[in-house]
């Protein structure tokens, strides 16, 4: 007999590059193997990889729900008898979030997020921050340097970057490593220095 474990918050942050979305989607397979039924959900700003479509730098995919916002995705989840609801690229979803997942775990659904956790130029970037701290699990991950192959907690934006730019990044701002390097601490130039 089957029985139903209390709901989590789990949360996969860092940097670009990190593995988070890989680390989402092996948590989604271990939940289907496991027979939980499940959602993974993604914001329609990212389409980097097609719409509907969560996958990983390394290859790895998932059917998603696209949607545009927090209110499509509560209505996308609820009422519909889930185990699982998993959220890529939370970022995305902004402060708005952090309710509304707050109400589904609440309400017995465990929410696996994933996550940038940290802006381009060094700040941190709800709502990861606010969801790592009401999470029970937190897996806060690093990328590799690409100058020294150090570990890397921060990402910079290598091209299109212009002077005064702001630094929430906008549908035009959704890349990859075309115009975004991990960067470990020593070598990371985009932070705001005193």
């Amino acid at each position: 007999m089957h029985t139903r474990a209390q709901a989590r918050l789990q949360v996969v942050a860092g940097p670009m590059f990190a593995g988070k979305s890989e680390e989402l989607l092996r948590r989604v397979r271990r939940a289907r193997i496991a027979g939980l039924e499940v959602e993974v959900v993604s914001h329609a700003l990212d389409d980097r990889r097609g719409d509907g479509l969560v996958s990983s730098h390394s290859g790895l995919s998932v059917p998603s729900r696209s949607v545009p916002d927090v209110p499509a995705l509560i209505a996308a989840v609820q009422a519909r008898g889930l185990d699982l609801v998993a959220i890529d690229e939370a970022q995305f979803f902004g402060p708005g979030l952090v309710p509304a997942v707050d109400e589904l775990v609440a309400g017995g659904v465990t929410v696996v997020v994933s996550g940038l956790c940290i802006t381009f130029d060094g700040r941190p970037f709800e709502p990861l921050p606010a969801l790592m701290a009401m999470a029970e699990d937190v897996l806060k991950l690093t990328a590799v340097c690409a100058i020294c192959g150090e570990d890397a907690a921060f990402h910079q934006r290598i091209a299109g970057v212009a002077a005064g730019e702001a630094d929430v990044p906008t549908p035009a701002h959704v890349g990859g490593i075309e115009s975004y390097q991990a960067r470990c601490r020593r070598h990371f130039t985009g932070a705001a220095r005193p």
